[in-house]
């Protein structure tokens, strides 16, 4: 029975390590460029934005296409039907005819007050828009995805230190265990121990969830699936040797305005409403227009027509004195038969011309539509400016956080190696009973701490480096 139950221990032993080899496979490894082509081939903003581009395009060659002529053609047939008059006397007869009318225009605008040209111009800036946005977005895109990806790395590492944690805690918990059996610790001491572990344990569960709320984010940019095991490359941060800390606002500044996405937004929406108030003055001017157009016809009661004629006589009337009839003669016509093709050949007419409108009162509507787009334009001025101003006082403040967050770095290396110093020592003097667990757990606290601290503050020094590369226009990688 023993040796039944140890097989099928050992059989489920092998089944959990295989389980754990293939999820270990299956796990995808990110790197930081990868993380960033992903995000920009599947974010669905960006593809939104494409589309938007893609109409913008089909905007601006249609704005091209109305600069050809204009060719429509028209046809009309339709059955008559009751009595009529019979040409060429006064008698009326009940008859059915066929009828069908043609005419084809052509148009062609010459002048329309600029209105076409300036449609081109403005068309080509709002494509010029759509691509400066979809830039922008894949800007914004890639920050937040380096973002992300250096908070997991800051949140691995602050898992890392929990579990170190932990078995400092676990080994002082042992220690406090066998001390209060030989009765060199008080109960109190052993319970402040425990405490220690279920401190640490919280702290790992904190940091640990942290971990998995950064990576589900960075899946998202993705449009990867929120349950796909992923790990990221783990670049080696102290051998960093291109970070940079020490930058002047006001060149940063200065380069920042001309590469910025944002700006160059604003810059572009400027000029759409300049072009916009071209294009509504136009409306003061009149319009220019050649038309020329082809028109025939056919009806069926028509299927004969005049070839020829008889001399015939008729009588006109009777003298009253001596009742003798009164004959004229008259030329009688002969008809012929009359085709469809020869119709409509012989009612063709041709027409050209020249139209002018003129606009003279309107209500005051184009005067409203130009006014409108100067207060447009004013309007996307500010903007600009006010976009300007804040990219300024984005950068001074993100090189100030730059200098603070090397400062802080500094500082924070120079706690860590302290009360790692200290926490070695306490624990020499714990061990031989010269301190109490207090002081112990006391230095233990401050040594997570600040070894919190201060990893937090090597990612932000990493992190705000590139955020200075971001508004310089630069590849961020790490």
């Amino acid at each position: 029975m023993t040796e039944f139950i140890f097989k099928r221990i050992t059989i489920l032993s092998l089944l959990v390590m295989a389980f754990a080899s293939f999820t270990a496979a299956a796990q995808e490894k990110i790197t930081l460029q990868m993380a960033v082509d992903r995000a920009l081939a599947n974010n669905l903003s960006i593809k939104q934005a494409q589309v938007n581009e893609s109409i913008g395009g089909l905007d601006l060659q249609q704005s091209k296409n109305n600069l050809l002529p204009s060719l429509n053609a028209s046809t009309q047939g339709g059955y008559n039907f009751g009595r009529s008059q019979v040409a060429g006397s006064f008698t009326y007869t009940s008859s059915t005819s066929l009828n069908v009318n043609g005419n084809a225009q052509l148009q062609f605008t010459v002048y329309q007050g600029g209105e076409l040209r300036n449609r081109i111009i403005q068309n080509r800036l709002l494509l010029d828009v759509n691509k400066g946005q979809t830039a922008k977005i894949k800007n914004d895109l890639i920050l937040n995805v380096v973002t992300t990806y250096l908070q997991i790395l800051t949140n691995q590492d602050l898992v890392t230190a929990a579990k170190q944690q932990i078995d400092i805690a676990n080994q002082t918990l042992a220690r406090s265990d066998i001390s209060f059996k030989v009765g060199n610790q008080t109960l109190a001491d052993l319970s402040q121990a425990k405490a220690q572990v279920s401190t640490a344990n919280l702290n790992l569960t904190t940091a640990q969830n942290q971990l998995d709320l950064s990576l589900l984010v960075l899946k998202q940019y993705m449009e990867a699936d929120p349950y796909a095991p992923i790990e990221v490359e783990r670049p080696d941060i102290s051998k960093l040797t291109d970070i940079q800390t020490i930058y002047d606002a006001n060149e940063v500044v200065k380069s920042a305005l001309t590469v910025n996405p944002d700006i160059r937004l604003a810059e572009l929406q400027q000029k759409t409403y300049q072009q916009a108030i071209k294009l509504a003055k136009g409306n003061y001017y009149p319009t220019v227009s050649l038309y020329g157009g082809l028109a025939s016809s056919y009806s069926d009661r028509l299927n004969q027509k005049v070839i020829g004629s008889t001399a015939a006589s008729q009588q006109i009337g009777i003298v009253q004195a001596t009742s003798q009839s009164v004959i004229a003669p008259y030329q009688q016509p002969v008809y012929g038969s009359y085709s469809a093709f020869s119709q409509i050949s012989d009612n063709l007419n041709q027409n050209i011309g020249l139209s002018i409108q003129i606009p003279i009162f309107n209500k005051f509507n184009t005067r409203t539509t130009v006014r409108k787009a100067e207060l447009n334009l004013q309007g996307a001025q500010l903007t600009t400016q006010i976009a300007k101003n804040n990219l300024s006082k984005t950068i001074i403040q993100a090189v100030l956080d730059l200098t603070a967050a090397e400062k802080q770095y500094l500082s924070a290396t120079q706690t860590f190696e302290a009360n790692k110093d200290a926490l070695n020592v306490t624990k020499q003097r714990y061990d031989v009973g010269l301190v109490n667990s207090l002081d112990y757990n006391t230095a233990v606290t401050n040594f997570n701490k600040s070894q919190n601290d201060m990893i937090e503050a090597r990612y932000s020094v990493v992190f705000r480096s590139k955020i200075i590369d971001y508004y310089l226009g630069k590849t961020i990688t790490l």
